[in-house]
């Protein structure tokens, strides 16, 4: 009643306290709000107004519009009717006379005269039975009267999910229905309306398709009569593609699981945590006038070594970056690898350049006393490639014979270099020593057969170790503390053990090119550097292929090394990046290698597509050296 007398507000039926912060009380018919208005009375006018307004009796205050409401007579005599527990309408009679729809006299035809039946009046012999055998079985035990009976709980009936064929259960669970054909539609009709009909176009057009794009697999056609319709052509063809379908294709139910992608990323540990490890240049080698191809450090950690396009070998000494020796070989004679003798007894240098057959070896510190000893012990000696110690019981094939001098330097030499192994026909890529420093290794590349040679220096022999070569030669490396030695063509990495003479291991590297390969001073486990931007790391007693590859660089990694102390490795590629990572290999082999990169240098400049081509680190000390295409030499500390 209320609703219909002050239809003003539109809230409807609800606290309007929610309004108390609002200067509105709601909305009219038409969407407007409507404002509050204004009671600013106290008590003192409140008490007035009792007293000077005579119809103050019957006002009383309106929520819904905020404002004061006079009831009339109407509605205080609806009030009064409700206080005092009558009807609201006073026109409703409540005690008016009831009306007998139904009437209390019997008439003469009732609803339903049907008469009983006669098996109505005598007792059922099918209910005798039941009863007899109800009395039975009480009276043997078999039923307790006056007991409740327990609800027995149904098992769960489990099934093997992953069991065999045996399990029919299972296989019911896991069919997947195959899908039902497409329903012929107006199209396939024997007499079709004529927009589905095609016209000489589109029936060219359909010809000159091929089977899998046309969008039906026949041409409509339009027949007076269903005795008319020719056999279909391709019936046993499509039931033949029907049934293959049926037969090759798989329908197997995949089980999904909800995965958190946040659970799948390893929790690795933060990179302060991992410290020490380079983080910032500190110091820059300049000097050069082309592309710095190799470097390398002493055992010492004091003189550091480069070797670049100019064909000029310099020596700085690391902490000042001062160069101290300056050793030229030509201007056309690129220095393509130089290593030092990782014996701190013995300082020598092996130089090997990209056009020269020769292996050239050279002290820093050229004084008369030291090349008095080690004249003394590289005495001029000619040796060959294969061993003819015992000449009655080996032949030697005249034909692949290839003749390696060592010989002293000449007068001209004298004055930079030691000794010289002359390679005769041949150009030495890469030149490897072996941790104690007697034997070092050379890779000739394109060489057939004999593209990696051994020599020792106490006894100033030179050897070919095999007999055949599968691939070309990329790197080769000795194991820091066993005798094996590791060989690097394109796209495989093959262990020998040089005791036994035979193949140990064969590592697939996964990459089109391997460029550089290097060892963990443990020796159980190896990066190898390709040219399509992957670091593979190998668990050599986990697997012969890579525990985890890697992908920091966006252009071909040319170099990779390891630290002798501390457990990190680094790589670097063209790119004009070093990426520094945590690798900590542990003694419990139950526990997988910890790798984290940890952090990217950069400060060189990448020049005719070319990077970073070399890196190591120091002996000592948390620090790499890098050397680039951008003529410079710099150390991160």
């Amino acid at each position: 009643y209320h609703h219909l007398q002050d239809s003003r507000n539109t809230v409807g039926n609800i606290p309007m306290q929610w309004y108390d912060d609002f200067p509105h009380i709601g909305y009219n018919l038409d969407g407007k709000p409507i404002a509050k208005p204004i009671r600013n009375k106290d008590e003192l006018d409140k008490f007035l107004n009792k007293m000077d307004n005579p119809e103050y009796w019957r006002t009383i205050f309106d929520k819904t519009t905020g404002r004061d409401h006079v009831l009339t007579q109407e509605e205080l005599t609806l009030i009064n009717r409700v206080q005092k527990g009558s009807f609201y309408d006073a026109s409703y009679d409540p005690y008016e006379p009831y009306v007998d729809f139904f009437t209390h006299e019997k008439m003469i035809h009732p609803v339903s005269n049907y008469p009983e039946h006669k098996r109505s009046f005598t007792p059922s012999l099918v209910e005798k039975r039941k009863v007899g055998k109800l009395v039975h079985a009480i009276k043997m035990g078999w039923l307790k009267v006056g007991q409740p009976k327990k609800e027995e709980d149904e098992e769960i009936k489990f099934y093997d999910l992953w069991a065999d064929s045996h399990s029919e259960l299972a296989r019911q669970k896991m069919h997947v229905p195959a899908p039902k054909m497409k329903l012929p539609g107006h199209e396939g009709s024997y007499n079709p309306a004529p927009e589905f009909l095609p016209t000489e176009e589109e029936i060219a057009q359909w010809k000159e398709d091929e089977p899998e794009d046309r969008k039906l697999d026949f041409v409509p056609q339009k027949h007076d009569a269903l005795r008319r319709v020719p056999q279909y052509p391709m019936f046993i063809q499509e039931r033949f593609a029907r049934c293959l379908d049926l037969y090759l294709c798989p329908r197997q139910r995949k089980m999904k699981f909800n995965v958190n992608p946040d659970d799948l990323i390893p929790e690795l540990p933060k990179p302060r945590d991992l410290r020490p490890f380079p983080t910032v240049q500190a110091l820059c080698y300049r000097g050069h006038q082309a592309m710095v191809r190799t470097i390398s450090v002493d055992a010492t950690g004091q003189w550091l070594a480069s070797g670049s396009d100019d064909g000029i070998v310099r020596v700085w000494e690391v902490s000042t970056a001062r160069c101290v020796r300056e050793v030229s070989l030509g201007k056309n004679q690129p220095i393509k690898c130089l290593a030092w003798c990782p014996n701190p007894s013995v300082c020598l240098l092996a130089i090997a350049t990209i056009f020269d057959d020769k292996i050239l070896f050279f002290s820093q510190f050229f004084k008369r006393f030291f090349f008095k000893r080690i004249s003394r012990i590289f005495i001029f000696k000619r040796i060959f490639s294969t061993d003819i110690k015992n000449k009655s019981s080996q032949r030697v094939d005249r034909r692949h014979f290839k003749p390696i001098h060592w010989r002293p330097a000449e007068k001209v030499e004298l004055f930079n270099y030691i000794f010289v192994i002359q390679m005769k026909v041949f150009v030495v890529s890469k030149v490897t020593w072996h941790a104690k420093g007697d034997y070092f290794a050379a890779v000739v590349p394109n060489n057939g057969n004999a593209q990696v040679f051994l020599h020792q220096l106490t006894k100033r022999r030179s050897q070919n170790p095999f007999s055949k070569c599968k691939g070309a030669v990329q790197s080769v490396l000795f194991h820091p503390n066993r005798p094996f030695f590791f060989v690097a063509t394109q796209r495989y990495v093959r262990v020998y053990n040089l005791v036994k003479q035979q193949l140990s291991k064969k590592l697939f590297s996964n990459s089109q090119w391997i460029s550089s390969l290097s060892i963990h001073p443990g020796g159980d486990n190896l990066i190898v550097g390709s040219y399509d931007c992957r670091l593979s790391w190998f668990d050599m007693d986990l697997s012969t292929k890579p525990y985890r590859t890697m992908r920091y660089h966006k252009r071909a990694i040319r170099a990779c090394c390891f630290h002798r102390k501390y457990p990190i490795f680094a790589s670097a590629g063209d790119d004009g990046s070093i990426v520094v990572s945590h690798g900590m290999v542990y003694s419990d082999l139950m526990q997988n290698p910890l790798i984290v990169p940890v952090k990217v240098l950069k400060g060189h400049k990448v020049e005719r597509n070319l990077g970073v081509l070399d890196c190591c680190f120091h002996p000592h000390q948390p620090w790499i050296f890098s050397s680039a295409a951008d003529n410079t030499i710099r150390l991160f500390s």
